[in-house]
């Protein structure tokens, strides 16, 4: 089957580029400009996060050997949690490996049996992930459909533990949960709110503190969890919540206790992200405004596009076929972008995933237009 689809030139994973998050990047020896990256603030590449990282490799080493229960906890952990804490708004912080790993261990183990969670339809797989390892009544509702919710919450028994979870930033689409209204429906209905802002973080609000600051909610949110390997230039994940919510977490959650620490460079790195994003909150706006540039010349050119104010914008072309061939031409044109297919989107409803970020240039974005309108044409997506 794979070797199949390597034959017809339908596959596009797993492609090698060098650097990877970078707005250009080689592959083959070709330079592309590179459409596919979450590095929304670009930090990946500034000199600060790196010298931190390589500053605690020279001190630290290269890994830690350890759970953060044993020998895996350094003063960076420490600090690097505390300073997320701080900038999430939230009591305190405990961190995961991975990013998938902090959700869906958050969930699997907030939730257990004889508990109740509901989630969008379109949240993301780490959560659902979550949802069957809790053990917990798993509700599905319709995505953003606040009425939906509310009917499946009224059919809920009064006394039982309830969790409402959502992404913030939603991955494939780029469209922002309803916080507003899920804090109601939380509230009327006596449940706990989750919110996954792992597109979120360095994305939404004024200083990109993420979906609560968006919407003036700080401290509306119960549990908060998020990736750092997005707009924070490293790996890894993290819940924020009241410090007994994190206690819980830290000495109960499987994968915090049975996984490896991270490495003293990702802690470093992060402290040093952090820094850069409160100390230069123009990354935030440089990053909305090449999303509105990108955006307004992909709708003027007749792309079905669907623009939420988010630096993720999703392209329609149709079916698989048509969504490989655009990703395969546009690579050809000198642009990298990833084609999304079912099951990650509807059967029939493919698209091409755009993600900005700061760093990209205005030339850049207007070449990419271009390819974008050449390549658009030819396959008559427009």
């Amino acid at each position: 089957m794979l070797q199949s689809v390597k034959a017809r030139n339908r596959f596009f994973y797993s492609r090698a580029i060098s650097p990877a998050a970078a707005p250009l990047t080689v592959r083959d020896g070709r330079e592309l400009i590179n459409l596919g990256s979450n590095n929304y603030l670009g930090l990946t590449e500034h000199p600060r996060v790196k010298a931190a990282a390589a500053a605690a490799v020279a001190e630290y080493g290269t890994g830690s050997a350890g759970s953060r229960l044993l020998t895996g906890t350094t003063p960076l952990h420490l600090e690097m949690e505390r300073l997320l804490a701080r900038f999430k708004g939230a009591e305190t912080v405990v961190t995961f490996s991975a990013g998938f790993m902090a959700l869906s261990s958050t969930v699997g183990t907030l939730a257990g049996e004889n508990d109740f969670i509901f989630s969008d339809e379109l949240n993301h797989a780490s959560i659902i992930d979550g949802c069957h390892r809790s053990r917990a009544r798993t509700v599905v509702y319709r995505h953003q459909d606040m009425a939906d919710l509310e009917a499946k919450l009224k059919e809920t028994p009064a006394r039982a533990a309830k969790l409402i979870v959502t992404d913030g930033v939603f991955s494939m689409e780029g469209n922002i949960c309803d916080l507003p209204n899920l804090r109601r429906l939380a509230d009327a209905y006596n449940c706990r709110l989750m919110v996954d802002d792992a597109h979120a973080t360095g994305v939404l609000g004024r200083t990109g503190r993420g979906t609560a600051e968006h919407f003036g909610m700080e401290g509306k949110v119960d549990v908060t969890s998020g990736t750092l390997s997005k707009s924070l230039a490293a790996i890894g994940g993290f819940t924020g919540a009241s410090r007994t919510v994190t206690d819980f977490l830290r000495y109960n959650a499987r994968q915090s206790i049975f996984s490896a620490s991270l490495p003293p460079s990702v802690p470093a790195t992060v402290i040093a992200a952090l820094g850069i994003i409160e100390s230069e909150p123009e990354r935030v706006e440089r990053l909305h405004a090449n999303s509105r540039l990108m955006s307004t010349g992909l709708e003027n050119a007749g792309f079905a596009l669907r623009d939420h104010g988010t630096p993720i914008l999703p392209i329609a072309v149709g079916d698989d076929d048509r969504a490989y061939q655009a990703a395969g031409r546009l690579e050809q044109e000198g642009v990298f972008a990833n084609p999304v297919v079912f099951p990650a989107v509807p059967s029939g409803h493919a698209i091409i995933r755009v993600s900005l970020m700061a760093t990209h240039t205005e030339d850049q974005l207007r070449t990419a237009l271009e390819k974008f309108v050449l390549v658009g044409k030819e396959l008559r997506i427009i």
